[in-house]
């Protein structure tokens, strides 16, 4: 299944920061370390660790278009921002499913802890 433009294009922006610089500064969207002569003598995250905070930035958009995208595949997405989707083994990674929001298969609305059938939490 293809992704919807939205989700492609967010994807795209998610996959081209570069994440290893991310909690100690604040850059604009798109900032590359070898694009920025400020980036010198700024800390940076081990590879590990910026997989982790990209995954976390994957989940936070994953959740607000699978709400809103009947058809959205979170797996796709994943991959798509550069996230690793499958295991050592190559299953499938069932963590990046478990890392969204869902009562009966539904997305819970953005910003809440509730599905549609749900009061908000």
């Amino acid at each position: 299944m293809a992704l919807s433009r939205q989700a492609r294009e967010i994807a795209a922006e998610v996959r081209l920061q570069d994440w290893s610089d991310a909690p100690y500064r604040a850059d604009r969207a798109g900032h590359r370390r070898e694009h920025d002569s400020r980036a010198s003598g700024t800390q940076v995250l081990t590879p590990q660790q910026t997989n982790v905070l990209r995954m976390n930035v994957m989940w936070v958009t994953a959740q607000a278009l699978g709400y809103a995208d009947p058809n959205f595949d979170e797996y796709e997405f994943a991959q798509a921002c550069g996230v690793e989707i499958h295991t050592r083994s190559g299953q499938r990674d069932g963590g990046i499913a478990a890392g969204l929001r869902r009562t009966d298969g539904r997305y819970h609305r953005p910003g809440t802890f509730a599905s549609d059938t749900e009061d908000s939490a």
